[in-house]
């Protein structure tokens, strides 16, 4: 037996070689000891960057370099005082780089961990859901249509199973799968029809399997340069970025070079012009500008998994800023995912159900009274039909709590179910009548299932009993009764006639109006002589029972969370599975359609439609019911066609396609499949509609912070050029000398800046429209501001500088020392300041300056960095500085002032914008 492989052995034969004693799985023990022995489930990581090495990176930059060579030409020339100096910013600026590239790898791996898929198993007898990465070799697991298989597998079970192994063996179309031992010595990866292989897809049918490889002993661990995607991906911000970096740094030199000229010209030494032009350009471009960039979206990643958004691919970031158009799945996102069935219709009467949630605890009444099911045949064989064509379980755990500022402890029973939300409610709809799982396991026993798939919108499954065998069926109740040839009424089978069938469709339609989802249920005795392979021999003749109707309630933030996406001029659009009926009610509740009017379409009308009528209809619809996977494409087309930026919502196999193709791909991450969450780029951990309005909030919010940094550092920037240029255009004396200009970098430009990566958004930040997903960076005047401010910090530098220079002229060495660093003090000033005007796209005093605690930290920090080399004695020689008095103060708080103050009163002078409301199908689509 053990030469055999695994595809050649039969199930018996594979438990024995994986020391199993029963199908109820390991033992947690057992599983622990054999996860110590063979290693955890995962794909060997690539090389990762050791923190000396990411450190010793931070000194490969160009201008880093530069500055390198200018302290050895510093050092030739006998200024050691100025060469130390230069080396202890250099590694200072080091220090600071690599603190934020680590930070930023860590939040990435973080982001890792938090998307691995997990795997449904057996172990302690017990069905757990654990992450993938603990799977051990002899592990049981259970596979549903949906689901990434999560290591190399034997199946012992399997039930109409298919899987997809494109990414394997490169075969498009789904394998049938099945348990029977192969023969042959070399049997091709494809043709190991008893085996399923990490990384593949369940499309269809349920199984029970073994595990047999794990990690990188796998089929697709042999392979896994093809799907280990380590490499980070660069947003097409900072490929934008990059591109400005670029641009700035042939400016930054072009200047720094005239700057070098003009002052040779006028008399300046070029040892000091050389060292100065060497600074300016250092200080100049901004090379903290990506690593700040990278920092800033890693800890808006982090807050999103807050909110409960866990971000896959980091473009996502910018595009959610973007997003004028939502799609969304109303099941479990936009309610509660906990289905109830609240009224039944049986042979013409209506009974309510009473009780809510997944507790087993209500009442079946008809008129108000009781209904005893020992003595209703219809009604007890409907919850038979409900519970045993179902594959849901419900299950009970105790729940202990302490009660606040007590010591006593208070248990509850808390009742979770495992499975599909539907069936989850039939379950429960039988449990209230004492029917359950175990009490029909004795009278009844499954031998063979025809899962539910979104073609025939059906499930069926057949089971023996004492007289012999039955058919059970749910489905759809307008496919359902098509396959129905009879109808249980008054307690009796009779014919199905064409008035019967009206009568349901009528029931069906007002329970469905009533926002209930209805399911019809079925069944059919069989015949011993039956073979029942077939679906079509299974589901057809069958009798009628009648109509169950269930409602998953809204949630109650949801509602709030679309009117603020009105007010972003988001459109919210429903698309759904669900009845035309139950659709638009669900959809009025929580306004995503206009009580009054509002067009709906379901999949028949969209089926007819063209492309181009649909263009012209997609605008004004908010409601698309009954649809199937390519009609959900067809919409997510049509509403890039028309210019919007398109979130798409989903949780099955059926949603990857519209998931791929959307602008942002969202999965739910309780209910959502794998297939779903690999198509996506943002996993919401609590399958919330409003954690989407969050993420988008977020997205915008971090685009803003980069834009806010950006303002700040190249104005800052702009300031220091000016400053500089005009000087040695005027012919003037250096306002700043080289070490000063370094300092001014060092503390002006980094912890500032990335403060202001972590601001708190604006509060009308989602009474915005969407930004154009093409956008410049510059856009809505920040290229401007950036220009203005500068120049005007480089202008009141400079006029500071020479109102200092002009009060002490009985000793030019100490009067040019002391205007340098009046220049010094006015422009750190300044750039403090107009940290606090880039909080707001307005002017400082549109916000509370305090309320960035970090800010207001990192302002404080570079303030007392500032001050202590104007007042500590030790420092002052190496940073060419004296103290300053009252009066000099006061100069230096009064032009750094202007600029932000200046610029403030204007905006406030100014009559603000008045905003054109929002109106879908009439306002210009955003441009992509």
């Amino acid at each position: 037996m053990s030469q055999k492989k695994w595809y050649q052995m039969t199930s018996e034969e594979t438990m024995e070689a994986q020391n199993m004693q029963t199908l109820l799985g390991l033992t947690s023990s057992e599983a622990e000891k054999r996860l110590e022995q063979n290693g955890k489930n995962e794909l060997s990581d690539g090389p990762k960057l050791s923190p000396i090495t990411l450190f010793l990176g931070q000194f490969k930059d160009f201008m880093v370099l530069v500055l390198v060579g200018a302290t050895l030409i510093s050092g030739l020339l006998g200024e050691y005082l100025d060469a130390i100096t230069i080396v202890a910013i250099i590694i200072m600026n080091g220090i600071l780089g690599f603190i934020q590239e680590y930070r930023a790898e860590r939040s990435l791996r973080a982001l890792k961990e938090l998307s691995a898929p997990n795997a449904r198993v057996l172990r302690d007898e017990t069905i757990l859901q654990i992450p993938a990465r603990e799977l051990v070799p002899g592990d049981i697991v259970l596979l549903e249509s949906g689901d990434r298989i999560p290591a190399d597998l034997r199946f012992i079970e399997a039930n109409s199973l298919y899987a997809e192994e494109s990414a394997l063996t490169g075969e498009s179309v789904p394998v049938n799968k099945h348990t029977e031992a192969l023969k042959g010595e070399e049997v091709s990866l494809g043709d190991q029809r008893n085996l399923g292989f990490m990384g593949t897809m369940v499309t269809r049918g349920t199984a029970r399997a073994v595990v047999i490889r794990t990690g990188m002993q796998t089929e697709m661990g042999k392979i896994a340069d093809l799907i280990q995607n380590t490499e980070s991906t660069e947003t097409p911000l900072q490929h934008r970025l990059e591109q400005l970096g670029k641009i700035l740094i042939i400016v930054a030199l072009v200047l720094t070079l005239l700057v070098v000229v003009a002052g040779i010209l006028h008399g300046q030494e070029p040892y000091s012009m050389f060292l100065a032009g060497v600074s300016l350009a250092v200080a100049a471009i901004p090379e903290g500008l990506p690593a700040i960039v990278t920092i800033a979206l890693a800890m808006g990643v982090q807050r999103m998994i807050q909110r409960k958004a866990i971000v896959r691919k980091l473009p996502s970031v910018e595009t959610l800023g973007c997003a004028s158009v939502i799609c969304s799945d109303k099941t479990g996102t936009l309610t509660q995912n906990k289905m109830t069935v609240t009224h039944l219709w049986l042979g013409g009467d209506i009974l309510e159900v009473t009780g809510e949630g997944y507790e087993p605890q209500g009442d079946i009444k008809l008129k108000g009274e009781r209904v005893d099911v020992r003595n209703h045949l219809m009604l007890r064989k409907l919850l038979q039909v409900s519970v045993l064509c179902n594959n849901a379980q419900l299950s009970e755990q105790t729940e202990v709590t302490k009660r606040k500022k007590q010591t006593m402890e208070e248990a509850k029973s808390v009742w979770s179910l495992q499975g599909d939300p539907t069936e989850g409610a039939l379950i429960v709809l039988g449990a209230k009548a004492g029917l359950t799982v175990p009490s029909l396991s004795g009278l009844f026993n499954r031998t063979s299932e025809f899962p539910f798939d979104s073609e025939r919108k059906r499930m069926s499954v057949l089971v023996e009993h004492q007289g012999g065998r039955m058919a059970c069926t749910k489905g759809a109740p307008d496919v359902l009764i098509m396959q129905c040839s009879y109808v249980l009424w008054d307690d009796k089978v009779i014919p199905f006639t064409p008035t019967l069938r009206q009568k349901v469709l009528a029931a069906n339609e007002g329970m469905a109006n009533n926002a209930l989802r209805v399911l019809g249920l079925a069944y059919r005795d069989l015949k011993p002589t039956e073979s029942c392979t077939e679906e079509a021999e299974v589901e057809s003749g069958l009798v009628f029972i009648g109509l169950t109707g269930m409602i998953d309630p809204p949630r109650r933030e949801v509602r709030d969370a679309i009117t603020k996406c009105r007010k972003a001029g988001i459109k919210t659009v429903m698309i759904t599975g669900d009845h035309q009926g139950t659709a638009e009610a669900i959809a009025k509740q929580l306004g995503i359609m206009p009580a009054s009017n509002g067009l709906t379409l379901n999949g028949q009308q969209l089926t007819m439609l063209s492309d181009d009528e649909l263009d012209k209809l997609v605008e004004d619809t908010s409601v698309y019911a009954r649809v199937s996977p390519e009609h959900k494409l067809r919409i997510v087309k049509s509403l890039q066609r028309q210019g919007h930026v398109v979130a798409m919502t989903g949780d099955g196999v059926n949603d990857a396609p519209a998931i791929k193709a959307a602008d942002i791909g969202i999965a739910m991450g309780i209910s959502g499949t794998d297939v779903s969450k690999e198509a996506a780029s943002l996993v919401l951990s609590d399958d919330n509609f409003a954690s989407i309005v969050s993420a988008i909030e977020e997205g915008r919010g971090i685009y803003e912070n980069i834009r806010k940094f950006i303002r700040y550092l190249l104005a800052s920037n702009v300031g220091e050029i000016m400053t500089m240029f005009l000087a040695m255009m005027a012919g003037l004396p250096l306002p700043l000398v080289p070490i000063q200009i370094l300092w001014v970098n060092l503390v002006t430009d980094g912890l500032p800046a990335m403060a202001l990566g972590v601001d708190q958004a604006e509060k009308d930040l989602m009474q915005q429209k969407p930004r154009g997903a093409r956008e410049n960076i510059f856009a809505r005047r920040l290229g401007w501001k950036i220009i203005s401010r500068g120049m005007l910090i480089g202008v009141c530098t400079l006029a500071a500088f020479l109102i200092a220079l002009q009060q002490g002229l009985h000793d030019d060495a100490s009067t040019l020392i002391k205007a340098q660093t009046v220049a010094f003090a006015t422009l750190v000033m300044a750039q403090l300041i107009h940290v606090f005007d880039c909080r707001s796209s307005r002017s400082i005093f549109h916000r509370n300056p305090l309320q960035n605690r970090y800010l207001v930290l990192a302002v404080l920090s570079s303030l007392l960095l500032m001050l202590a080399v104007l007042y500590i004695e030790p420092l002052q020689p190496i940073f060419k500085t004296v103290p300053l008095n009252i009066k000099d103060w006061i100069v230096v708080l009064i032009f750094a002032g202007i600029p932000t103050f200046l610029m403030g009163f204007g905006s406030l002078m100014s009559k603000p914008s008045k905003r054109k409301p929002i109106r879908y199908g009439t306002t210009k689509p955003v441009i992509r």
